[in-house]
């Protein structure tokens, strides 16, 4: 295996984690010499904390998808399969977006405790004309909007893991890398040693901060990736099956294999590629700042983007997205390898942000007539002209970002109450509309205590509403109806619904020595951190999440970690939020 050792290029790693010769920068890296054996390491008992944290996100990993892939695949992934396996995770709320999805791996918290309600909300106070505030941004610097924008964390409202771990021991070095700028942010939270995205051009931070050496190194070996020209990676055998054309809004889809001009940054960015490079970058961090090899446990936060815009661009149901699997699949394997030659005894957890399901065209032609894009008369500036002609009013009085409709603050207290109620009438009355909540309505109903996928509508809602940034009212539309007006504009499917084709992710955890087992029962992403919490004694309350024991065999080491997490709970249990 190509250790990322001072001094040796990152181009060599991302040609070995992808294990294919289009992947190769040079013709020196076509060829990967065989992983070297891992070093003798004592198998660690469940007692004994783990020098390392690796949490991955696999953005749009769906369960669906982890179902349909899970027998084919043969390298890290084999190894996540050994370890503890929850298929039925579930980021439980309404608003199965990126940013919110994220924002609950690493905090234990919904998010209406996160306050990461949405990719995008509405602030009627922020100065810019259209009022939309992006997650991750700073909307306070003049100049900027939702799409051109400062990275900020200021909106994330809870600490995460890494946070916490500092907290008790300053020695901690918390890492987060990713594909996105959300993904790095949410995952990492306000206290960070090192945080990177890809930004579409190279990896950046926030203003100021020094470019680590591995870093550059990825910089370097990326720039030289996308200068050359990009040949069709290899479709394997079991992608036959699904490897179809369709033909979307004049453009034909299901066939396609990577190939990508030089110069291509978002060829690369919407390809196994970019996942290989994080990965490879992460690795570079691990073995440049020795993580885990101090006195104290580490964390590594590796956002893996490519899934998603792969699944926004193609669809989930093509050649595109087989091939994809297999070439995470063979990323995990490279890198876990690079994990496996540092000697350190780390322990894994991989999740998604969110599901999704395939192109509405797609799915129409496999017996899903009941598919549909979405009506422009759902959006809210429609409803809302409409609701002012009526009231003799110029506009609209409703302003939008997917599923949240908020009230003009402009008009008359007795206005705005006309205004919802008119607006509640409306949308309950649209045939794609499942259900229209007031926020009193939500925020009069409790956090759900039960299973996830047993949850009402109105309170996968509540999950994921926030008093004060959420909108005045809340719409969810029908099954299958897709948000995506038209295909036209580049994207052929999306997510962010409340049903469990978006909800539903998978959740593997791996350590070294663990007893592997798989539980089909649902779990939440909230539990991650209780969970990880427990395996290094680190006291935690107060979250929305409960403590899972990765421990199939009789729990002799539970005693000890009593009081440092919530204990274990039957399946059909959570606990109040």
């Amino acid at each position: 295996m190509l250790l990322l050792v001072k001094g040796l290029s990152v181009k060599a790693l991302i040609a070995a984690l992808l294990l294919t010769p289009a992947a190769s920068v040079t013709a020196s890296a076509q060829t990967a010499p065989a992983p070297a054996p891992a070093p003798a390491v004592a198998a660690p008992t469940p007692a004994t904390p783990p020098k390392l944290i690796v949490a991955i996100s696999v953005d749009q990993f769906a369960a669906d998808l982890f179902q349909q892939y899970r027998n084919h695949f043969t390298g890290g992934f084999t190894r996540l399969l050994n370890g503890v396996v929850f298929p039925s995770g579930y980021q439980s709320h309404a608003a199965t977006e990126t940013c919110p999805g994220h924002s609950t791996i690493l905090t234990g918290m919904r998010p209406a405790h996160t306050g990461i309600i949405a990719n995008n909300w509405v602030d009627q106070r922020a100065g810019r004309p259209d009022k939309i505030v992006y997650c991750s941004e700073d909307e306070r610097v003049t100049g900027s909007t939702h799409d051109s924008y400062t990275v900020s964390d200021m909106h994330l409202k809870v600490p995460t893991l890494g946070e916490m771990m500092k907290a008790r021991d300053p020695r901690t070095r918390s890492v987060s890398v990713a594909g996105k700028d959300r993904a790095a942010v949410m995952m990492g939270g306000h206290k960070v040693d090192e945080l990177w995205w890809w930004d579409g051009k190279t990896y950046v931070s926030y203003a100021g901060r020094a470019v680590p050496p591995a870093v550059q190194r990825t910089r370097t070996a990326v720039a030289g990736l996308i200068a050359l020209p990009q040949a069709a990676l290899p479709l394997p055998g079991y992608c036959t099956g699904v490897n179809h054309p369709i033909v979307i809004a004049g453009k034909t889809y299901g066939q396609g294999r990577f190939e990508r001009e030089a110069g291509d940054a978002k060829g690369f960015r919407v390809s196994p590629a970019s996942d290989a490079a994080v990965f490879a970058m992460a690795a570079a961090l691990v073995q440049d700042m020795k993580l885990g090899q101090g006195p104290q446990t580490d964390i590594i936060d590796i956002g893996a983007s490519a899934t998603d815009y792969i699944g926004h661009t193609y669809g989930t149901q093509g050649s595109e997205m087989c091939i994809q699997m297999a070439e995470l699949d063979k990323t995990l394997g490279g890198f876990f390898a690079v994990l496996d030659e540092t000697g350190v005894d780390y322990e894994v957890v991989l999740t998604a942000d969110h599901g999704a399901h395939d192109a509405t065209e797609r799915q129409q032609q496999r017996a899903m007539p009941m598919e549909a894009h979405m009506d422009e008369n759902v959006l809210a500036k429609q409803v809302g002209t409409a609701i002012a002609k009526d009231l003799g009013l110029p506009g609209s009085v409703l302003l939008g970002t997917e599923g949240d409709v908020y009230i003009d603050d402009a008009l008359p207290a007795k206005t705005r109450a006309k205004v919802l109620t008119e607006a509640l009438r409306r949308y309950r009355a649209l045939p794609q509309v499942a259900a229209a909540f007031s926020a009193a309505e939500i925020m009069a109903t409790p956090m759900a205590t039960t299973p996830p996928e047993t949850w009402t509508l109105i309170e996968r809602a509540r999950a994921s509403y926030a008093e004060g940034r959420s909108g005045q009212l809340v719409t969810l539309l029908k099954p299958r109806v897709t948000t995506i007006v038209s295909p036209a504009g580049g994207y052929v499917e999306t997510h962010g619904s409340p049903w469990d084709y978006d909800r539903r992710v998978p959740m593997l955890f791996w350590r070294k020595g663990i007893a592997g087992f798989e539980q089909p029962l649902s779990v939440e992403t909230v539990d991650i951190v209780p969970t990880l919490a427990a395996t290094i004694g680190l006291p935690v309350s107060g979250l929305d999440g409960r403590c899972l024991d990765l421990d199939s065999r009789r729990g002799e080491h539970l005693p000890e970690l009593t009081g440092l997490a919530t204990p274990p709970l039957p399946s059909s249990q959570r606990k109040p939020g």
